[in-house]
Order: structure tokens, then C-alpha cells, then sequence
């Protein structure tokens, strides 16, 4: 058991409280019979890790005032026993990580546990259990590069040194400082590496929140001030007056609309982002109705709205975690379609909207999909590959935006609301072609009632059947 320097030192920085200490007889043999090694082990009376269980969890607690915190066969070992005890009880893991990395005074059966603890938390996945990571400062090596990093959600302390390698070895082996540019907490962050940053009482609740222990709701921006994305002198819905097909897009694309973000902030009770580097493409675990899901959320108002290859990969992350976890998927759709400029496309732009239409399509946990504003092309509908489809009254969805099919068809993108009343692009078209499911009402309660019910119905593979049934009902053969 630690001495009373080092339980002070534990107790200070642990997040969960460990009922049941596990493993402490264990103790490393010296297997290199590295000098003066067997003399520090001697003088330790705890190893680098504790592990045991929480009221609600088992907690892996790295140590890195035993030898740099870190990981020989002993930590590996508790990591180990830790996790694959975890997948007996049925409980998350959370890992309090504080590591320099492997240990050098046992050479290769100190590298080893990286691969060890990485296949037990293989095991963790396979179970459809929870993982958490909180990555203290500082935590480097072996231990960054295994168990830590295949945490289903990570968060680190603000000013934390968070890297592979060290800083003082990175810049030994290149030459280069990396002060400012890596091996932080908040650069870590800022690629999309660790899910949240911040101080102790913030990380603690984020903990609470996404091990689900306590509600932390989804906190947004005020809506922009009213207005259009239609082009000037295009006009608006005309009140009183039959609603045409280009009063539906003006509407759907209204500046005071709430996108996708905005509705799931009234739709969940509790909500844990993911690393959200391009922000068109919000991901988090979140609680919808007590059920506990995963919710992907378009903002129509970051930036220019159009996901990036980075928002993909955000969205396939998100739908590999609901699919291990074994929650259900709910998107929520508000984009005029993908990036297409000429930095996305050279960043593989066409293959990160592929990668996500397939992990939708083969996600085997229940789907809804809600169209919440404007429907891009294939750059939204790879969020609508879903069991249960439904579109807003006053939302769109179209092969592509009014603009461009004027531009192509007539060379002339002034004419777009002519053309938008070919494209058959309202909820309306949209139901009667069997392409959603239903329409729902144009204010976001109705939305959450809707997702609530459609969640309640959901059936794996309904999404195959709705685009199959739709495709077979325009074929016809030659004579």
C-alpha cells in the first residue's frame, strides 16, 4: 500500500474513489538485472499504478512519483487483470494516466505490456463496455501509446505535457523544438487528439458526465441574428401565400433556423463531445429520454457549414463508438453539402463521404436520422443512411443545391428557384417518394418528441429496405 506521501499525492489528483484495491502483492523479478535496479524496487512500497474498483467503475491510477510512473510488468500486469476484471462485472473503465512510459531497467518485458494492455482493452470493446481516459500531466510513451489512447473518450489537464515521445527526446531526435507546436494538452486538442481540456473541477464533471454518473448538458451559441443564404434579390416565403419550392429552401437556409446542433441541445439531457476539430460536424455520447446514445450533429452556422474530410472522420469515429458500445446512432442534418474545394479534395474528400455512407449503412445498433434544415447531396445523405428517416415540414433535401443545378442546366445560377421546383426537393416530394419516412413538425420540440418515438421503433436494416424499395419502384426493363 502507498506510504503517506504518496497517498496524499494519489488521493489529490484521483477522480474516483477505489473501494477495493486490487493486485498490491504483485512485484517485478528484475528481469535484466538492471544495476541498482533491484535496490529501487526494494525501496518501493507501491507500484506505479493502482487498480480496484470505484462504486460504478474499475479505475486504472497511474502514479508518476514511483519511477516516472512508468509501466514495467507489474503496471502492465494490474492493467491487465484491471480491465479484463472490468469485462467480468460488466463495468467502464477509467483511466487516470501520469506516465514518463515504459521502463527502461527492464528492457523488453517492459515493452511488451504496451501490446498486453492494447489487447485487453480489444477485450474491454468486444464487451460493449465504456472507457475514459484522463490524461494528467504529464503522460508520454508506452502508457500514451496503448491502453490511454483506446479510451472511448479522452480529456487531458489544461497545461498538461501530453506526447509520444517527450519533448526533450523529440527535439534530441529532430533537432527541432516543439514548444508551441505539439506535446501539449491544448495542441493535443486542437488536432483532435484528446476530446476536452480543462481544469480540475471541469474535468471532474466532464468524468461524471461521460461515465453518465451526472447530467451535463450541451451548452451553445445564441442562433445568428435572422436572415437568408439565398442569394440577393432572391425573396423569402411569402406570407399568406402558397408556399413554393424556393420558399422552402429560403426557409430551411434562414440564418435564425436552428441547425442540427441546436436541436440536439434541446434534445439531450446529457452530452460528452468528441474531438470536434472541424466543427460543421458535432459528435458526442449523450442521454436522450435515459437512453443512453450517440448523437451526430450537424452546424449549418460554423464556418461555411460544409463538412470537411476531417468532419467524416469525426462522424465515422463517432459511429465505430455507438456500433462497439452497442448505442444507438441519431443524426441530425443540416448542410448545402461536403467541402469541395481544392484542399478537401486533395485530402480525400469523395473517399471520407464513402467510408461514412458504409459505417452507417453496416452500424449494427438501431438509426434515426432527422433532416433539420438543408439536405446537401451526398454530402448529407451519407448521414441519412438510417432505419428511421424524417425531415422537418419547412426542411429540403435535394440531389443538389437550386444553384448548382441552374448552373449546369442553364448556366445561369440566377435561375435556381425555377429550377428548385424540378428537383422535388420538399418534405412534402419527400415523403410521397418514399425517401423519408415520415415529416415531422418545424419546431424543435416536435423534433425531440419525434426522435424519442422514432428511437422506440427503430429497426436495425430498415435503412437497406427504404433505399431498395425506393430504387425498385422507378426500374423498368427495355422491350
Amino acid at each position: 500500500m502507498p506510504g503517506a506521501g504518496a497517498a496524499a499525492k494519489v488521493e489529490a489528483m484521483a477522480l474516483l474513489h477505489i473501494i477495493d484495491e486490487w493486485d498490491t502483492d504483485l512485484a517485478s523479478a528484475d528481469p535484466l538485472g538492471f544495476p541498482g535496479y533491484a535496490e529501487k524496487l526494494d525501496g518501493l512500497d507501491h507500484e506505479s499504478v493502482r487498480t480496484g474498483r470505484a462504486d460504478d467503475a474499475v479505475v486504472v491510477e497511474g502514479d508518476f512519483d514511483v519511477l516516472g510512473g512508468s509501466m514495467g510488468v507489474v503496471h502492465g500486469e494490474k492493467v491487465v487483470r484491471a480491465i479484463d476484471r472490468a469485462v467480468d462485472l460488466g463495468l467502464p473503465v477509467l483511466v487516470e494516466a501520469r506516465s514518463g512510459g515504459a521502463r527502461m531497467q527492464e528492457g523488453m518485458v517492459s515493452l511488451i505490456q504496451m501490446a498486453r494492455t492494447a489487447a485487453a482493452m480489444g477485450r474491454l470493446r468486444a464487451a460493449g463496455l465504456g472507457s475514459v481516459a484522463v490524461l494528467h500531466h504529464p503522460t508520454t510513451g508506452g502508457v500514451f501509446a496503448s491502453y490511454a489512447s483506446l479510451c472511448d473518450v479522452i480529456a487531458a489537464d489544461a497545461g498538461a505535457t501530453i506526447g509520444f515521445a517527450g519533448p526533450r527526446v523529440a527535439e534530441a531526435f529532430t533537432g527541432v523544438s516543439v514548444e508551441g507546436r505539439s506535446h501539449t494538452a491544448e495542441t493535443a486538442f486542437a488536432a483532435g487528439l484528446v476530446d476536452f481540456v480543462g481544469g480540475p473541477d471541469a474535468v471532474a464533471h466532464w468524468v461524471d458526465g461521460a461515465l453518465g454518473r451526472t447530467p451535463t448538458p450541451l451548452r451553445i451559441r445564441p442562433l445568428p441574428a435572422p436572415g437568408t443564404d439565398a442569394p440577393a434579390g432572391a425573396g423569402s416565403a411569402r406570407a399568406g401565400a402558397a408556399r413554393t419550392a424556393w420558399d422552402e429552401v429560403v426557409a430551411a437556409r434562414s440564418r435564425g433556423r436552428p441547425s442540427g446542433i441546436d436541436v440536439a441541445a434541446a434534445l439531450v439531457d446529457s452530452w460528452t463531445g468528441l474531438a470536434a476539430v472541424d466543427p460543421t460536424v458535432r459528435c458526442g455520447l449523450a442521454t436522450v429520454g435515459r437512453q443512453r446514445v450517440v448523437v451526430i450533429a450537424q452546424d449549418r452556422h460554423a464556418g461555411n457549414g460544409r463538412p470537411s474530410p476531417t468532419g467524416y472522420a469525426q462522424a465515422e469515429r463517432a459511429i465505430a463508438l455507438a456500433a462497439r458500445r452497442r448505442l444507438p446512432i441519431v443524426t441530425l442534418i443540416d448542410t448545402p453539402g461536403a467541402e469541395p474545394g481544392s484542399d478537401a479534395e486533395q485530402a480525400g474528400i469523395a473517399a471520407a463521404i464513402a467510408r461514412v455512407f458504409l459505417a452507417l449503412a453496416d452500424a449494427p445498433v438501431p438509426t434515426v436520422g432527422v433532416c433539420v434544415g438543408e439536405g446537401g447531396s451526398g454530402g448529407a445523405l451519407a448521414f441519412g443512411v438510417t432505419d428511421r428517416l424524417l425531415i422537418q415540414e419547412h426542411a429540403v433535401f435535394s440531389v443538389i443545391g437550386a444553384e448548382g443545378a441552374a448552373a449546369i442546366l442553364y448556366r445561369d445560377a440566377s435561375r435556381a428557384a425555377e429550377v428548385s421546383e424540378l428537383l422535388r426537393l420538399t418534405s412534402a416530394d419527400l415523403e410521397a417518394l418514399g425517401i423519408v419516412d415520415a415529416v415531422v413538425p418545424d419546431d424543435v420540440d416536435g423534433v425531440v418528441g419525434a426522435v424519442v418515438d422514432a428511437l422506440g421503433h427503430a429497426e436495425v436494416g430498415r435503412r437497406r429496405e427504404r433505399f431498395d424499395r425506393v430504387a425498385h419502384r422507378w426500374l423498368t426493363t427495355s422491350t
